[in-house]
């Protein structure tokens, strides 16, 4: 494991300090920032996923909608 500090504002401090025996702060810090790294990874993903789509570029016939259209007409 590594070490990583942050400030917070006192008043912050010491309502946590006052909730210790209730809440292991570490613990909760550790699991926010992991989740938040989820979070970022999957956005991450969606947006990759979004791009590589738009670069395909997917095309039908000329004349194909026109061509249903008409023989929706027919049918009915």
């Amino acid at each position: 494991m590594s070490v990583v500090s942050f400030k917070v504002r006192r008043e912050v401090k010491e309502k946590m300090r006052r909730y210790r025996d209730r809440v292991n702060w570490a613990e909760e810090l550790r699991s926010f920032v992991e989740r938040r790294l989820r979070e970022l990874e999957a956005e991450e993903n969606i947006e990759r996923v979004v791009r590589e789509l738009g670069e395909i570029h997917v095309g039908v016939p000329r004349g194909f909608a026109t061509r249903l259209v008409r023989e929706d007409r027919d049918s009915g």
